[in-house]
Parts: structure tokens; C-alpha cells; sequence
């Protein structure tokens, strides 16, 4: 069942993938201050529901965002937003923290300024055939402030990063597979298909080890790779000691798949 909010975010939980959509169609589900709030709420409820291993943020409507909607926000970014309480930092640089579950992007339409740096922010993004990117802030006299001037180059490279950044020229979805904004394209009606195909199988993996993986990864981004090493066989130990470490252990010994309770 999808729940509706009055900040246009709706929360749906489909076993153990919850999905999360922007629901602001008839604004091309441009962010206002509403929606920010509300998204970061959603994956605070998120990272505390127990039930919930693999988020999915997608859209309603044509469009996944057509970026902030700056006459409704531009008074309170330009004192600085703070994330309410409750709520996880979808983009991980407002200050609070981010969930430590795997969220899938999944993007259609119009994807714009803030939308990538969502998409910046996860860990694996599909977009359909007919998406329409840009990172347009140059044009309004700002700069991306949501992440995309510190990830873009990290998985881009340095000239292919600023030729989209410093022009706000748009791009599709061919040239985001091409610097790995994404990391697949589909028509449409398969995008959302796909999605959730791809949270299911993520879900049914040990979420010890699928976490450990995104804190292990994070860690080598934001630490670099030798403190993230100094650390492995210490989350290595703590893991082979879960119950889910020993019950991968039974289901190979008898040729089954596993069932992990996150323990």
C-alpha cells in the first residue's frame, strides 16, 4: 500500500524493499521545502524499519525532478537547511547521517540539479531511455552545493565532470552511462521493473554483509583506502561471529539459498 504525504513523498513497503517516490507531478516534481523535509524523513524511516533492506526512490508522474524549486527554498538554503529530526541526509552533506542500507535510484523525464546529486549520493542508479539530465546551477549564478562538485569527478573523471558542471549543458542517458552516473538504461516500462528486480536480490543477501560492504566502500571514499583496510579484519571478525554468517555457511553445505535475519 502506498502511504501519501502531505510533503509529497510516498512510502510503500513491498516485503522487504521499500519504495520511496517523489510526488509532486504537477511541478514536475520540482523540491520544495516540503519535499526536502519529507524525503529526509522517508529514509529515516527507512533506516529504522527493520523489515526494510533495500530502498528504491523513484517518481510519480513523467519526470523525476526538475530540480529546487528556488522561490520556495532559496530563504532557507541560504541560511542553511537543516535535516528535521528523524530523518536521514539523502545527499550526505547537509550534516546528518545516512542511512546504512543499499537506495536505488531509478529516474525518468527531467533529472535536474539536485536530482543527480541524489543519485550521486546512492549506490546503484537505472534511468530511462528518454532521461534529460543537467546540472544547470551555473546558469542561475549558483553551484551545485548538494554533492555533485565533489562525487561527479570521483566517478567521472576531472574533464568529463567540469564539461557538464561548468557549462550546465544538457546531457541523456547515453552519455550518463557513459560517466557512470548510471549504471544501466531501459525504456520506460522497465524501468521500475527492473528496480525493484534488482532491491529483491540485493535483499535477499545477508544485510550484515551488504551493509559492511556500503561501510567498508564509504569508509575508502572518506578515509581513504589505509585506514579502510586497517579495518577490514576487524569487521571481518565481528561478521563470521553473526548468525547470518552462520547460516551462509549452512545453506552452502547443503546447496539451498539462505535466510538471513540481519543477526
Amino acid at each position: 500500500m502506498t502511504t501519501p504525504c502531505p510533503g509529497h513523498v510516498t512510502r510503500e513497503l513491498r516485503g522487504q524493499v521499500m519504495l520511496i517516490g517523489l510526488d509532486r507531478p504537477a511541478k514536475c516534481n520540482a523540491f520544495d521545502l516540503d519535499m526536502l523535509n519529507q524525503l529526509s524523513l522517508a529514509y529515516g524511516e527507512f533506516e529504522r524499519n527493520q523489515q526494510a533492506r533495500v530502498a528504491v526512490v523513484h517518481a510519480h508522474g513523467e519526470h523525476f525532478t526538475a530540480g529546487l524549486d528556488l522561490v520556495n527554498v532559496a530563504a532557507t538554503l541560504s541560511k542553511g537547511w537543516e535535516i528535521p529530526q528523524g530523518g536521514c541526509d539523502p545527499w550526505g552533506v547537509f550534516g546528518a547521517a545516512r542511512v546504512s542500507k543499499p537506495v536505488i535510484v531509478a529516474v525518468k523525464g527531467y533529472c535536474l540539479t539536485i536530482g543527480i546529486e541524489l543519485m550521486l549520493a546512492a549506490d546503484i542508479n537505472l534511468c530511462a531511455s528518454n532521461t534529460r539530465f543537467a546540472q544547470l546551477e551555473v546558469q542561475r549564478g549558483i553551484f551545485p552545493f548538494g554533492g555533485a562538485t565533489v562525487r561527479l569527478q570521483q566517478i567521472a573523471g576531472w574533464g568529463n565532470a567540469m564539461r557538464w558542471l561548468l557549462t550546465g549543458d544538457e546531457f541523456d542517458s547515453h552519455e550518463a552511462l557513459h560517466l557512470g552516473l548510471v549504471q544501466e538504461v531501459m525504456a520506460t516500462e522497465d524501468l521500475m521493473p527492473r528496480a525493484l528486480e534488482l532491491a529483491t536480490r540485493i535483499a535477499r543477501q545477508a544485510p550484515l554483509g551488504v551493509q559492511a560492504i556500503l561501510a567498508s566502500a564509504r569508509q575508502a571514499l572518506l578515509k581513504g583506502e589505509t585506514q579502510a583496510i586497517s579495518d577490514l579484519q576487524a569487521m571481518t571478525t565481528k561478521l563470521l561471529d553473526s548468525e547470518d554468517a552462520r547460516e551462509g555457511m549452512a545453506a552452502m553445505l547443503e546447496r539451498r539459498l539462505g535466510d538471513f535475519k540481519g543477526q
